[in-house]
């Protein structure tokens, strides 16, 4: 089954996937288990690359092996397949690659990239699911030359009785490794299974030399044979035992496996054979024959990504928030407070961008260069408990506007004095104007 990873984020998935690969470099009909780690992000933003990667290690015991024999710079290449459906439909193909360290034979073990990433752009939003599938495990063959020397057992020698093993040549005969094999048998004939796109026949060229038959996987080859007596323009050679030249080869293979025949076709003359020289061109594409395939072997798993714009719009601009219905708590004197730090936590919010119409709650914005949020919040903080009922407020005449009733006396009481001063002030008035009178006709009278 696939496993969660404990390294997995809010914003990532990490599934550990378990594959059994075949075929290739898969050698002898085994199967190699491996263990994969599926790194997919879950949330997007459109514009963001969608990054798979996928970390690999083997599982168990068992390894891919080399298929033949290689110089080093042998590579490894590991493919994956993801499918996308959706919003958008396509595949992607994780793929890392890692060069093997040193020469390899048949069997030695490959080391495997430590991870294959690839990525996807979004360029619109909705919801992709994506599926991890099958991986492939390609190996691509160094590009060059390698020598094999005459004693090599990939070597053999039909009529092993015909053939000499001439060891420890003097230096100056610049064989190589110092040793050939030969035979001055007619139809004696030696073969060499190679894996490459070339081969070159390495020995001497030498008086005692005769003429050379070539064969490439069973057919004459072109040219048939040489005559190792004699030099490069048909003359024949002064040399004795010079070695180390090359003096046959065939190029132009398709990468693969083939096999050289080499044979003596004269009786009385030396055939000799000092080395191989295996030719591998830059190959474009690693061969099929080495691919491995490789299924899952957990239960198979998927991955919703949601992609969404960045802020709501294309393009982020900045957003002024003010508070819709300020928080009132009543006081005696109320505050206002202006702050042009914007506020965690606002009660309401109302954004606006672009050009509103004006009104007592409207802000105008642009997108050219961004602002701090502006926040305007209104506080009233009571010194007692609010009222429950509407307060009257009397005011006595002539009294002072303090908001406040007089104490003391209750309006019944004010009434009656009132009217008690209005009726002394009306009869003193009259006794007034009787005095005036009566001190009027007592003038007229004297």
């Amino acid at each position: 089954m696939a496993l969660p990873s404990k390294a997995a984020s809010a914003g990532n998935a990490e599934l550990v996937v378990d594959y059994s690969c075949t075929g290739g470099v898969a050698l002898n009909g085994g199967a190699v288990k491996l263990r994969t780690k599926v790194s997919i992000p879950t949330t997007l933003t459109v514009g963001e690359p969608l990054n798979i990667g996928w970390a690999l290690d083997y599982e168990g015991a068992s390894r891919f092996g080399s298929p033949a024999y290689f110089a080093p710079g042998g590579k490894v290449t590991v493919t994956g397949d993801v499918q996308l459906t959706g919003s958008w439909t396509g595949v992607l193909q994780p793929r890392g690659s890692v060069d093997q360290p040193g020469q390899l034979q048949p069997g030695t073990p490959l080391e495997l990239p430590k991870g294959i990433s690839d990525s996807a752009h979004t360029s619109k939003e909705g919801t992709v699911r994506v599926t991890p599938q099958k991986l492939y495990v390609d190996f691509t063959p160094p590009a060059g030359e390698v020598m094999v020397n005459d004693d090599d057992p990939r070597v053999k020698y039909h009529a092993q009785a015909d053939w000499d093993d001439v060891n420890d040549q003097p230096m100056n005969n610049n064989d190589y490794h110092h040793d050939l094999h030969r035979t001055n048998k007619v139809n004696s004939w030696a073969s060499f299974t190679f894996t490459g796109t070339g081969i070159e026949y390495v020995t001497q060229r030498d008086q005692g030399s005769g003429k050379v038959g070539f064969k490439i996987n069973g057919q004459p080859a072109s040219p048939a044979d040489i005559d190792a007596s004699k030099n490069e323009d048909g003359t024949p050679t002064n040399d004795a035992h010079r070695g180390g030249l090359t003096l046959w080869s065939f190029r132009g293979l398709e990468y693969g496996t083939h096999t050289i025949d080499v044979t003596n076709l004269e009786d009385g003359t030396w055939t000799q054979l000092d080395a191989f020289r295996v030719i591998t061109k830059q190959l474009v594409d690693p061969p099929q024959d080495y691919r491995a395939t490789c299924w899952l072997i957990s239960a198979p798993v998927a991955v919703d990504v949601t992609i969404s714009k960045a802020g709501g719009t294309s393009s982020p601009s900045p957003t002024v928030s003010p508070t819709n219905s300020p928080t009132i708590s009543p006081t005696n004197s109320p505050t206002s407070t202006t702050t042009n730090s914007p506020t965690t936590t606002p009660t309401t919010h109302r954004s606006h961008t672009g050009y509103p119409s004006a009104g007592a709650n409207s802000t105008t914005t642009t997108t050219s260069t961004p602002k701090p949020t502006l926040t305007v919040t209104a506080t009233v903080t009571p010194t007692r408990a609010t009222p429950t009922a509407p307060q009257v407020i009397i005011t006595p005449s002539g009294g002072a506007q303090t908001g406040e009733a007089p104490q003391g006396s209750s309006g019944l009481g004010l009434l009656g004095a009132g009217t008690v001063m209005v009726t002394g002030s009306a009869l003193g008035g009259v006794a007034l104007m009787r005095r005036r009178a009566a001190h009027a006709r007592g003038q007229r009278d004297s």
